[in-house]
């Protein structure tokens, strides 16, 4: 499989992957909670927020699947999301304690950023 097909699929997955998420914290933030056993925060939009931005990113992650080459530079944003989340979440899992839902979803992060960044130097170098 070329370097464009693989990155196309790999973009499409991450921006199902971010954007139904997304869209369950925005629409369904309480249940959510009560599915995986969590005290939900003080008030619902502490979480409708970052599941916003999720979807703003699963949109991002569209447009790098449709044109890789063309978008490659958005990549270096969805490898500082995922960054971002990661150390997070990591930082309060080794220090403190955290919910294991968090880290679930942090360690499937931690893979998504993994292959952006092997993705982004793969895209590099063949343009």
């Amino acid at each position: 499989m070329n370097v464009q097909k693989w990155v196309k699929f790999l973009f499409i997955v991450a921006g199902i992957y971010d954007g139904v998420l997304g869209i369950l914290f925005l629409t369904a933030p309480i249940q959510l909670f009560n599915a995986v056993n969590v005290t939900p925060p003080n008030h619902i939009g502490y979480v409708q927020f970052p599941g916003m931005l999720l979807i703003v990113f699963a949109i991002m992650f569209f447009k790098i699947a449709k044109n890789p080459m063309a978008n490659r530079d958005l990549i270096l944003y969805g490898i500082l999301l995922k960054f971002s989340y990661c150390s997070v979440v990591f930082s309060h899992w080794f220090l403190d304690s955290i919910p294991s839902i968090w880290v679930l979803f942090a360690f499937l992060d931690l893979g998504f950023l993994i292959a952006f960044v092997v993705t982004h130097k793969a895209l590099k170098q063949t343009a």
